[in-house]
């Protein structure tokens, strides 16, 4: 409750009291579209002197957020109205395939009038629910900071992912002493080390003991070794020990493809060697993964009966999707590795991790003839380029210190084979950013900026599908706005390939429906912003067009004529009227 004015000389508004126990939870990016509901936040956030970058649209926030919070592994915040709120909801969903431990924060309709159909009154905390750690309404300004608490608790703790406070406009407004908060426990709400779980011992060593009896295992990495910071100690126990190391599909991508411990996706079409090594390896070792549909759920035809299958995680919630393994053990990613480093020294699975580099090798080699042999072709008769050629040659001009980011359908299947094909040639790359576990188009373009907003120096280009950026690309204003030139790079192949693909293959007729665009001028779209544009129909013309838009010094893009082809991964998942969609 407001308390009374003969204490006015601590009164603060529920915005500002908002942002200030933001603040001191280390909280330093707000994304918003700014709103009347939300205006006493703002002016907190102004006088903490916080940055707030303000978008032109609430999902657009709800991206840039996540984005930067992937990037930081700290929590960012997205604030929104009620009806803004509606609006980020795909940006909750996208976070919570990740994982990611965005704080939204709801500036809602008044709690007096709660009920009674009050201005934009949505039911913001239920819609939230199932799609966060944690969702509730603060009805008391002076437990603000508590709440703040737990929100940042629920996020980063256990198995992170977003969380969401809803904050009625009334308690926005009201004042409430700003010392409230220290009349009781915890007297420091600074931010504290995340608490890990660490591994039982008797567990453990049946766990190791199921590894170190082993004669062909692998590594299947997953987004719990992110968010516990422990991708080193994964490439140490790879390359040390000799295991080959699979990164589960859609996640964060925890090794650089030029690491010698990596080998690639975990799936059988995008990167089929791993169909062989999975299959042929007698203990698989999930490590911070869920055995979900990426999975195939533990079962066959993906992870065979006859194999162990062992599953890592650091939170008893995650183990809880994991019950289908032969094994299951409770500990941070980190500490599990470490153990496996410490337990087994001496030993190493040499032969069956060279194995699956020389299986990596030949597919890519086959995958380089493949390619040149249709460039060939393309020149010859004048077609426009393949997607795969589009990924390959925009990469090879990326430096160490750059960042990738691609988006869309085939365009991201195409630009995973990519930057494998490439990193076992020895490119490397600072980062790579792509849609995560719900494959939400359009968030490439929020990507690219969070990335150039943490890496200045860098260069960030996005590899999107023309559907993609259709979806999202109106975030590009943001780069202009805060001065973040990035360049986007458009696969332009005048439709939703993918989907008309998938079409193709299920309708009787043998034809696509409502998956076709104009043709649009993308690169006019940045010009008329105020950016580079410059429009690309020949591969010849590709590389000094990049090269030109890098070094603009503006935000940048390069639209791609190019011919729709399709993916290993949509070629084997939706066979001609048996299947609706990748499933």
């Amino acid at each position: 409750m407001a308390i009374s004015s003969d204490n006015a000389a601590n009164l603060i508004r529920g915005g500002s009291l908002l942002a200030r126990a933001l603040q001191t939870k280390g909280v330093d990016h707000v994304f918003t579209l700014a709103g009347g509901f939300c205006n006493p936040a703002l002016e907190g956030f102004m006088e903490c002197q916080m940055p707030v970058i303000n978008c032109p649209h609430e999902q657009v926030a709800g991206h840039l957020a996540d984005g930067h919070t992937r990037i930081t592994r700290k929590p960012s915040v997205c604030l929104v109205g009620p009806e803004g709120f509606a609006n980020a909801v795909p940006a909750m969903l996208e976070a919570a395939g990740e994982r990611s431990p965005v704080i939204f924060v709801t500036g809602s309709s008044t709690l007096k009038r709660q009920g009674a159909g009050g201005f934009k009154e949505i039911d913001d905390v239920a819609i939230a629910a199932p799609l966060v750690k944690y969702s509730v309404q603060i009805t008391d300004g002076e437990r603000i900071p508590e709440f703040v608490d737990r929100a940042w608790n629920a996020a980063t703790t256990g198995y992170p992912g977003p969380v969401h406070l809803s904050l009625p406009v009334d308690i926005m407004f009201s004042s409430f002493n700003e010392l409230s908060a220290s009349s009781e426990r915890p007297w420091s709400r600074l931010p504290k080390p995340t608490p890990r779980a660490w591994p039982e011992p008797a567990a453990l060593e049946r766990v190791l003991a199921i590894i170190k009896s082993s004669q062909s295992p692998v590594i299947i990495g997953g987004h719990g070794i992110w968010w516990s910071g422990a991708e080193g100690t994964l490439e140490q126990a790879g390359r040390t020990l000799r295991i080959p190391v699979f990164n589960v599909p859609y996640h964060t991508k925890l090794l650089g493809e030029e690491c010698e411990a990596y080998m690639g996706l975990a799936d059988f079409h995008q990167y089929h060697p791993s169909k062989e090594a999975i299959h042929e390896a007698d203990v698989v070792v999930m490590v911070g993964g869920r055995l979900d549909n990426q999975m195939n759920f533990g079962n066959p035809p993906f992870i065979k009966k006859e194999t162990r299958l062992i599953c890592i995680n650091g939170s008893a919630e995650e183990l809880e999707y994991n019950f289908a393994a032969d094994e299951v053990l409770l500990s941070d990613p980190g500490a599990f590795l470490n153990a496996l480093l410490n337990n087994s020294a001496g030993q190493t699975w040499a032969d069956w991790f060279d194995l699956q580099k020389q299986r990596r090798d030949q597919w890519v080699g086959e995958w380089e003839s493949h390619i040149a042999s249709e460039a060939v072709t393309d020149l010859e008769s004048g077609n426009k380029m393949h997607p795969l050629q589009l990924g390959l040659d925009v990469i090879s001009e990326l430096q160490d210190e750059d960042w990738l980011v691609f988006d869309g359908g085939n365009t991201h299947f195409w630009n995973e084979i990519a930057v494998n094909m490439l990193g076992w040639r020895g490119k490397k790359l600072a980062g790579i950013m792509h849609p995560g576990n719900y494959s939400l188009l359009g968030v490439g373009v929020s990507f690219g900026i969070s990335a150039k907003a943490t890496h200045p120096e860098s260069n960030v280009v996005v590899i999107s599908g023309d559907g993609a950026f259709m979806s999202g690309g109106l975030s590009i204003e943001a780069a202009f706005q805060e001065d973040l030139p990035i360049t986007v790079v458009i696969d332009n192949n005048g439709g939703l390939d993918c989907i008309s693909q998938q079409q193709e293959r299920l309708f009787e007729n043998g034809q696509h429906f409502a998956t076709d665009f104009r043709d649009i001028p993308f690169h006019s779209m940045f010009e008329g912003l105020g950016g580079h544009g410059e429009l690309v129909t020949t591969r010849e013309e590709l590389k000094p067009a990049l090269q030109r838009a890098m070094a603009s010094g503006k935000t940048a893009c390069v639209n791609v004529k190019c011919r729709g082809v399709i993916s290993p991964i949509v070629a084997a998942t939706s066979d001609k009227r048996d299947k609706a969609s990748i499933e």
